[in-house]
């Protein structure tokens, strides 16, 4: 199996009002986004150039919101990832702006941040 091209862990995944998993995981692997639980059930997956992306107004610098099988999806780093830590002197966190590029390299549809 090829190594994935973008995973983020301690990921809250909501939709709409409901969270779905504090701690849930991220992942592009093979052309295919895949939302996961902190137990590593999936939530839902999809072929990446069939998934939108986008920085939400309302998640301020931190989330991103992700349309996979026309289901919407607020995606939150949590604190316990160090990728979604802000590096000193750096405005926001990297974790959007990754998530963003991976799905844009990977075929999908992200939105420019």
């Amino acid at each position: 199996m090829a190594e994935p091209e973008f995973t983020a862990t301690g990921v809250r995944i909501e939709h709409g009002l409901r969270s779905l998993t504090r701690a849930g995981q991220v992942q592009i692997r093979d052309g295919r986004l895949t939302l996961l639980t902190s137990y590593g059930s999936e939530i839902d997956s999809a072929p990446v150039h069939l998934v939108r992306a986008g920085k939400p107004w309302f998640a301020g610098r931190d989330g991103a919101l992700a349309t996979v099988n026309g289901t919407r999806y607020l995606l939150t780093p949590g604190e316990s990832d160090p990728a979604s830590a802000p590096s000193p002197g750096a405005s926001g966190r990297p974790w959007v702006r990754k998530f963003l590029d991976a799905v844009r390299t990977a075929g999908g549809r992200a939105a420019r941040t």
